[in-house]
Parts: structure tokens; sequence; C-alpha cells
């Protein structure tokens, strides 16, 4: 069965799309540590990170690189962080998280937003990126 990230590549499900490439997809995480929180994933399903063949994961390195120059030109933060986990969701995927203390990467905090600023920030960094 595919993912729920398969699904949004699919468009079956909606996102607030950031950035996308025709093998990578970034989108905002809708239960978010802060303001920006990001997904990167590779288009192509597969579970774990490091199961990614070498292309896939130097690209989606690559791509989260230059979603994390556009979060940083857009959220005010002091850094962008990246962090994988994987466990919530069975497709491999970087958290970019902007950083103003480390409480904000330990996925404790969530922040709320309203449909429009998830759009609002969506659009601020795609118009970055």
């Amino acid at each position: 069965m595919a993912s729920i990230f398969t699904k949004i590549v699919n468009g079956e499900i909606p996102c607030y799309k950031v950035a996308e490439t025709d093998g990578f997809l970034a989108f905002l995480d809708v239960n978010p540590n802060t303001e920006g929180h990001t997904l990167c994933i590779p288009k192509k399903e597969v579970d774990r990170l490091f199961d990614l063949d070498e292309d896939t994961y130097s690209g989606l390195m690559h791509f989260s690189r230059k979603v994390a120059l556009a979060i940083e030109k857009t959220i005010p933060c002091n850094r962008v962080g990246l962090t994988v986990i994987g466990l919530e969701v069975p497709h491999a995927h970087v958290h970019l998280i902007p950083l103003h203390s480390m409480d904000e990467a330990r996925f404790i905090k969530k922040v709320q937003m309203a449909p429009e600023d998830f759009q609002k920030t969506a659009a601020a960094i795609a118009a970055n990126f």
C-alpha cells in the first residue's frame, strides 16, 4: 500500500508545496515544530533513508540543502536544523526545522497554524527556492 507521502506525490492528498523537481518534493509539515518546518522526500517510495540508492540519497541531500537555504531566507531563525527519524511514515524523508532553540528540535512542542498561514509560509519559501 502506498505511503501517505506517495499519495501526496500522486496528488491524491493535498499538501503545502514548497519546492519540487522531477525526483523530489518539499512540503510543509502539517504538525510543525515551528513555522516553516518542511519535509523533503524522494518521489520514489523507499522506507529507509540508507536504503536509497546512492544517486537518490545524494540528490535528496542536495535538494534538502537548497530548500534549507530558501527557508533561511524566509523564516527568521538561528539556523535550519536537519533531522531524519522516519518512524512515523514508511517513506524516507528529511525534516528541515527553523531553530531558535534546541527545544524546537525535540518534537515535543508543536505550533498551531491556520490553513492560510500554511499557504502564506509555503508560498514565501517557494519564492526563495
